[in-house]
């Protein structure tokens, strides 16, 4: 399967500095949204593949840094360069501390921006291939039945089978063949690999102790 291709998205209220990025960002071959408000942008949404966002901080409505941090409320990853013609210290802080990739007071060399966009999808496509790991795993977490997650949560735990019968007031031979089901549904034949997938979906309590 090939990658979605990636996407930039300028949010600024002037149009011709939105045209100027639109056509920098297109001439190194990015698809392009050119965009007026965050508005705008929440009824058009966030493209499929890897996107950064440039964001101007002064718009009509919403202003760049309150839309930064509604998305962190949101728990919305999305990669943001910010650009800006009144920037100040305390502005450039906030924003880097909410995450912002770059703070670009205008006017900015091409390069810089360019460069920043690059980094800004380089952590999108981390976070969507995290995000593809992790719908994966919550799939196959989803087929197993309600005795095999009992199983599974006590399994990277570090419990033993015996100990894990008496837990749930079973055989022993009846653990290890829920135990087995497990490591087929979630797939897998590594203790430390499913209890990496277990601390993923928050399973277990703290970190999942493996024993020999």
């Amino acid at each position: 399967m090939t990658e979605a291709p990636a996407t930039i998205i300028v949010i600024d209220d002037d149009p011709e500095i939105r045209e100027a990025l639109g056509s920098l960002l297109r001439s190194v071959g990015f698809a392009v949204n050119l965009l007026a408000s965050v508005g705008d942008f929440l009824r058009s949404g966030r493209p499929n593949g890897p996107t950064c966002l440039v964001l101007d901080v002064r718009l009509p409505g919403q202003s760049g840094l309150d839309f930064q941090l509604e998305l962190s409320r949101e728990n919305i990853q999305l990669p943001i360069v910010f650009i800006t013609g009144h920037g100040d210290i305390p502005m450039s802080v906030q924003a880097m501390k909410g995450g912002a990739v770059e703070f670009l007071t205008k006017p900015f060399r091409d390069q810089d921006l360019l460069d920043a966009v690059h980094v800004g999808l380089a952590r999108d496509r981390v976070w969507l291939e995290n995000e593809k790991a992790l719908a994966t795993v919550r799939a196959r977490f989803d087929s197993l039945t309600p005795r095999e997650r009992e199983v599974m949560a006590l399994v990277v735990t570090g419990r033993l089978n015996k100990q894990i019968a008496g837990d749930l007031g079973v055989s022993e031979i009846t653990v290890k063949v829920h135990r087995s089901q497990v490591m087929q549904k979630m797939g897998t034949r590594s203790l430390p690999e499913l209890a990496r997938m277990a601390d993923k979906l928050m399973l277990a309590s703290g970190k999942p102790q493996t024993h020999s």
